[in-house]
């Protein structure tokens, strides 16, 4: 063996498939490429545009953002043909800013959320990933599915009644049409004949238009009109901070997800720089920021099969086209061709096998209660930075509380000695019952305590040591203490009588 990682062929050949020089070498990936770009344009349009309300600035302002996001990711990030761009969650963050301070100070926060993402990535913030459990990322899938569709809902209640069959021909298309062809995406053939449908026989069905005015010139370079002082600083810096982490969190998840989806790894220290770069690309442009679009993604990934960085430019290229050069055309899509598709994208996310029965049955109920956890919260807040941090720490007490119970401490009893045989792993939830495991008044005056099969991982573990020895020492009575590791000695050894008992 030379060292080398081994890399299955699988893998080597998922890699190169993702390369832009490949697909432009396979004119039947870079057909795929294409056309995904398109069809995520498309579907990018109504969020951009309901995320630009939902912040309160011109709809220009999201769908910029979405333009500059999707470009400049697609050269920075570290995952292929992921998506970037307004997103709800980083809309929510900033939406008090752009009240109570206006556009400029938005921008402000905006670049400076990007400076924050930049030196999070400098720091190591991706090494975090390796926290987050399997149940957690399960119930941040689940979460993202049920999201995805009721996002979809104002588009369904309280509409004209030919919403409904519209939407009901869109979902036949996409789901039977790959049966028959996928030379086309099956979402684009939908959006196109319901298009075409609605305007042949003047259908009067809600439109992209409804949901606010496209713009009608490119994004111009400006910089924000704010006071350079500290007094602006503190301003901005916690909602910068807040959008910042939120949007890596995002990303590294969607990462994450796509990684599994396309059986290829990506490099998430990149991504964080990236989504750094395109923030301050977006806000010098004028837009409201964001981070990795999980629906558009799954679209761009999963529905059209996309695996490279050319799907994610040419959806920020064709977006701008779209809303700039085609804007008359685009304001009549009807809104229900969008919805079948981003319902299919919801159905096609969901981790059906973690909600099986079959399944349920066998996961331990700490497990799935995480899962379950992280997907209520995310549902009840919208916002899948606060489930996915919830489950985290729910994970968290959970594996601390199982682990605390293999910890134990057996008597072995003598004559003039009397030795302790401690077993398990010793930390803050399993050491601070330790005190109260042995019998200070019965106890001879040579006590042992072997430590052979365990570790101690804090000084939680020292504290409780040290007050064992105390309570021995105040009744006339000797404490050894052997058969420590050497990482357990060394902690031990330093730690030892500085730490409060």
């Amino acid at each position: 063996m030379n060292g080398a990682p081994l890399v299955s062929t699988a893998q080597r050949t998922s890699s190169a498939d993702g390369t832009v020089l490949s697909a432009l070498r396979s004119p039947t990936r870079l057909r795929i490429e294409v056309l995904a770009g398109l069809v995520t344009a498309l579907a990018l349009i109504p969020e951009a545009l309901s995320f630009s309300i939902l912040a309160g600035v011109d709809p220009q302002v999201g769908l910029f953002a979405s333009f500059t996001m999707a470009v400049t990711i697609a050269i920075t990030g570290g995952r292929r043909a992921m998506i970037s761009g307004a997103a709800g969650s980083t809309a929510l963050v900033v939406a008090p800013v752009v009240q109570e301070h206006g556009l400029q100070y938005l921008i402000a926060t905006v670049l400076l959320a990007g400076v924050f993402q930049i030196a999070m990535s400098v720091a190591g913030v991706t090494k975090l990933m390796r926290f987050i459990p399997r149940s957690v990322m399960v119930g941040f899938v689940n979460a993202l599915a049920i999201l995805i569709f009721s996002a979809q809902l104002p588009h369904l209640l309280g509409v004209p009644w030919l919403v409904y069959p519209m939407v009901a021909a869109g979902l036949l298309i996409i789901v039977f049409l790959p049966k028959l062809t996928t030379v086309v995406p099956a979402p684009l053939v939908a959006i196109v004949v319901l298009t075409a449908v609605a305007l042949v026989f003047g259908l009067d069905l809600p439109t992209v238009g409804d949901e606010g005015a496209l713009p009608s010139s490119l994004p111009t370079l400006m910089f924000p009109d704010v006071p350079f002082t500290l007094d602006t600083f503190a301003i901005i810096a916690p909602y910068a901070l807040a959008m910042a982490l939120v949007g890596l969190l995002e990303s590294l998840m969607t990462a994450s997800l796509v990684d599994d989806i396309t059986d290829s790894p990506s490099n998430k220290t990149r991504e964080s720089w990236g989504q750094g770069v395109a923030n301050i690309v977006t806000g010098f442009f004028g837009g409201i920021g964001g981070c990795a679009m999980i629906g558009q993604t799954m679209i761009n990934v999963k529905i059209a099969g996309a695996r490279t960085r050319i799907s994610t430019f040419l959806a920020g290229v064709f977006l701008l086209v779209l809303v700039v050069a085609l804007s008359d055309l685009v304001a009549r899509i009807p809104m229900a061709a969008l919805a079948a598709v981003m319902i299919m994208v919801s159905v096609a996310t969901l981790d059906w096998h973690s909600v099986a029965p079959k399944t349920l049955r066998r996961m331990p109920i700490a497990e799935t209660l995480v899962m379950v956890l992280t997907v209520v919260v995310t549902v009840v807040t919208a916002d899948l930075a606060i489930g996915v941090i919830v489950g985290v720490l729910t994970a968290m007490v959970a594996f601390a509380h199982r682990v605390a119970h293999f910890t134990e401490v057996t008597p072995v009893p003598d004559a003039d000695i009397r030795t302790y045989k401690v077993r398990g792993e010793l930390f803050f939830a399993s050491s601070n019952d330790l005190v109260t495991q042995f019998d200070y008044v019965g106890d001879p005056d040579h006590i042992v305590i072997d430590m052979s099969d365990t570790h101690i991982w804090d000084a939680s573990t020292v504290a409780a040591l040290d007050a064992i020895t105390h309570k021995y020492r105040a009744k006339g009575k000797q404490v050894e203490i052997i058969g420590l590791n050497a990482a357990s000695r060394e902690r031990h050894e330093r730690l030892s009588g500085h730490v409060a008992l």
